[in-house]
């Protein structure tokens, strides 16, 4: 594991990841840092943990609402995977019974 000083919002961290994923852990240091300070730009927010909570929960919906950008599934939210997953599941649970 590799030790990766970061600044978010000002405020310093020591993070740890393996050397192959640094550039990426970075990336996502910036995307935070970035989203963080767009939000306390705004002025509606005083302390750090609720603009991290909103900077998190705004990230999220993102992810959740990202498609893949052509093909077959194109159409579908990657939130929705979770769903139609966890549907499949169960219809495979009711089917087969419960797992010994």
């Amino acid at each position: 594991m590799e030790r990766v000083d970061v600044s978010i919002l000002g405020r310093d961290y020591s993070l740890a990841c393996a050397p192959s994923e640094k550039e990426a852990l970075l990336a996502a240091v910036r995307h935070v840092d970035q989203r963080m300070l767009a939000i306390k730009g705004a002025g509606k927010m005083a302390s750090n943990e609720r603009i991290a909570v909103m900077a998190a929960i705004q990230i999220a919906g993102e992810l959740l609402n990202m498609r893949a950008p052509d093909g077959p599934l194109s159409n579908i939210a990657l939130g929705d995977f979770k769903g139609k997953i966890d549907a499949m599941n169960d219809m495979l649970d009711q089917v087969l019974g419960p797992a010994v």
